[in-house]
């Protein structure tokens, strides 16, 4: 992309300070809007470098079981894209700098319609994709009208991109790019860290993006080891989760759920920070 973007921005002013982003996720709306979007402005200040904002869908198939009761939850309190691009445009306007990148799958962005979606986000203020089920063979779909928009296009490389894979992938990836530390679904298992740090390093022989890690990290003491190879750590499963464990019986926000998350935030910046 010509023009620089906020992520672009965002990674060049960490690398200069010498450490890697925190790139936190939660999913729009969970477990009810308001309760998001206290986690959602309390981010930055927690020590959020980037945030990625999960779009709710019936069936993530990428996603493990933590990710997946999300985007049920944020559902079944109503949540809607509609509802997904004004939160992030309420953040635009108390924030004008942290980047934000939508993550999800692409039929609720088709059914929008994919236009007028792209059009919507750049007026809320997003500044990056990441569609998982969208192949770099389908960029005319949604990837390049998203980049003659200014919007950031981040794919995913996993354990199994070879090189015969990775130049499609790396071929309309801007931002970053973001490496899934394991094969299977969010939160499955633990990264083997240098294995990661040899895949990074593999990638970053065929770009000059920045290669963020996620998948699997959920510790502060993982996040620092992974960002020792790697220019950002993912965190979102352990994130979701801190939601999941701090909701009453009936499944309903407390005075704890924001505070949950925003600590373990906290704990997870000192760590890269440290």
């Amino acid at each position: 992309m010509k023009t620089q973007t906020r992520i672009d921005r965002r990674f060049a002013a960490l690398k200069k300070e010498g450490r890697a982003a925190l790139v936190t996720f939660i999913t729009a709306g969970d477990p009810d809007l308001e309760t998001s979007r206290k986690i959602l402005f309390g981010l930055p200040k927690a020590g959020a470098d980037l945030i990625e904002l999960g779009m709710p869908f019936s069936d993530p198939m990428a996603d493990g079981p933590a990710i997946q009761a999300s985007s049920l939850r944020a559902l079944q309190a109503g949540q809607d894209m509609k509802k997904t691009l004004a939160l992030v445009a309420e953040f635009r306007a108390q924030d004008p700098d942290t980047p934000i990148v939508l993550m999800g799958y692409y039929n609720p962005i088709y059914v929008f319609p994919g236009d007028r979606f792209l059009d919507e986000a750049v007026k809320s203020g997003v500044d990056g994709l990441i569609v998982v089920d969208v192949p770099p063979e389908a960029d005319e779909e949604l990837c390049l009208p998203a980049i003659e928009r200014g919007l950031n296009f981040i794919r995913l490389a996993t354990p199994t991109t070879d090189a015969k894979r990775l130049p499609a992938v790396l071929a309309n990836t801007s931002g970053f790019v973001y490496y899934v530390s394991i094969t299977g679904i969010t939160g499955s298992a633990a990264p083997d860290v240098n294995n990661v740090h040899s895949q990074v390093a593999r990638i970053r022989k065929s770009t000059n993006l920045p290669v963020a890690v996620g998948f699997g990290v959920r510790t502060p003491e993982q996040a620092r080891e992974i960002a020792v190879g790697a220019d950002g750590v993912v965190v979102g499963s352990a994130l979701v989760t801190a939601i999941q464990q701090s909701l009453d019986g009936d499944g309903h926000a407390t005075g704890k759920t924001a505070a949950a998350v925003l600590d373990l935030v906290n704990s997870l910046s000192k760590a890269l920070r440290g």
